[in-house]
């Protein structure tokens, strides 16, 4: 039963049900769009204002296909937005902060791994590091 406790009160857990939460209202808001905005706009090059009402019949069983058609425009505004609203800044920021790490690693000369500029010592093989004494003077 601790496990149990432990698992619920881990903040990993509220911040997946807030990103749910936060998902689905923005997926209604895109719906609303799409449905108040998108599909009165392609109506007006379609002639159809509304494709909810697009439905064809077999043998009594109705297809509503203008249901899918409303919900494959959703879909594809809500893939553009997250796209240029999320991914596009995180990864410029990825590599941004990426640059500056860069920036501030060498490597090291016995084992090529990544170390600190002002390293005097590589921790991964532990070799005694040389450092240029003019580098020495412009970091102090």
């Amino acid at each position: 039963m601790g496990g149990f406790v432990d698992f619920l009160l881990r903040g990993n857990l509220e911040e997946l049900a807030v990103a749910v939460v936060i998902g689905v209202a923005f997926g209604n808001l895109v719906t609303a769009f799409t449905s108040g905005m998108v599909t009165p706009l392609l109506g007006i090059f379609g002639g159809q204002p509304s494709f909810k009402t697009m439905s064809f019949s077999i043998n009594g069983s109705e297809f509503l296909y203008g249901t899918v058609i409303d919900a494959a425009i959703s879909f594809f505004i809500t893939a553009v937005v997250i796209y240029y609203a999320v991914v596009v800044p995180c990864s410029w920021m990825l590599r941004k902060l990426q640059k500056d790490e860069d920036a501030n690693q060498k490597s090291c000369p016995y084992c090529c791994s990544k170390i600190q500029k002002k390293a005097t010592k590589c921790a991964f093989c532990t070799s005694a590091l040389q450092l240029d004494l003019e580098m020495e003077m412009l970091q102090c």
